[in-house]
């Protein structure tokens, strides 16, 4: 029995050390340790809570979401004042846009923007993205006036954008982000729709300055922005000073996002 012993343990040695051999990297030496494994990070979940005057009740990562203004806010968004309140000549001319990108104007409404930003890409386009269709009907007839050919209305939905993958070059939201009543489902629909690299710009009334005449619900404040955004797969890249009222926030699509998108 003895002997039967001291021929197996040879083997059993061999077998241990096959394998120890098998996992040395190139310099001879054993790795200190596997690689971790990135876990997929957990998206919030919405809450609820009763209605403020200005709000749907409705709660993500601790912000409640405003209500929508409607098509009827439209003289609001053409206002006369509205370049010397927020300057959004100054706004555009801080994109980063080659001539050819293709934008996706998020919450178009009227078209302000769409209609500025259509001569930085001659030969790109804008896609004018609304979910109400008054919006889009003002938008397709003031194209036929303006005769303008590269700004494209298009009927999103609550919770998704409807942009085929990997087509925008870069995503424009403009006072339209805190109305979503789906951010979750809105950014990922947006991350899908983005080119790898793909920027999205976000414009919000500033919350953090009293200053700015705008009710509370309507306002973010850049640390719940960059929350809500890194959570849904977006790298905050900066933000740009120089606006009366609003943030301006740059966000790229993560290149190697582990949140889960369902």
């Amino acid at each position: 029995m003895k002997s039967r012993y001291i021929i197996l343990i040879p083997i059993i040695l061999l077998a241990l050390l096959i394998p120890l051999a098998l996992v040395r990297n190139e310099a001879g030496k054993l790795p200190e340790a596997l690689p971790a494994v990135s876990p997929v990070a957990e998206i919030p979940a919405y809450t609820t809570a009763t209605p403020s005057p200005d709000g749907i009740g409705k709660i993500f990562m601790g912000r409640e979401i405003s209500h929508v203004m409607g098509h009827q806010g439209l003289r609001w968004l053409e206002r006369d004042e509205r370049e010397l309140e927020e300057a959004p000549s100054r706004a555009i001319a801080l994109l980063d846009l080659a001539p050819d990108a293709v934008i996706a104007d998020i919450g178009a409404g009227s078209g302000y923007y769409s209609f500025r930003i259509a001569p930085l890409v001659p030969r790109g386009k804008v896609i004018a993205v609304d979910i109400q269709q008054e919006m889009l009907d003002f938008l397709k007839a003031e194209s036929a006036h303006r005769e303008v050919t590269n700004v494209k209305p298009h009927l999103g939905a609550i919770d998704d954008i409807k942009l085929p993958p990997d087509t925008l070059d870069a995503a424009l939201m403009v006072d339209s982000y805190h109305e979503f009543s789906h951010p979750i489902e809105m950014l990922t629909s947006l991350h899908k729709a983005l080119k790898p690299g793909g920027k999205i710009y976000l414009l919000e009334y500033r919350a953090e300055d009293p200053r700015v005449p705008i009710k509370p619900l309507h306002k973010m404040s850049e640390a719940q922005a960059r929350k809500e955004f890194k959570a849904l797969g977006f790298t905050f890249v900066e933000n740009k000073p120089g606006l009366p009222w609003q943030h301006f926030l740059v966000f790229e699509k993560s290149q190697n996002s582990n949140f889960n998108s369902q």
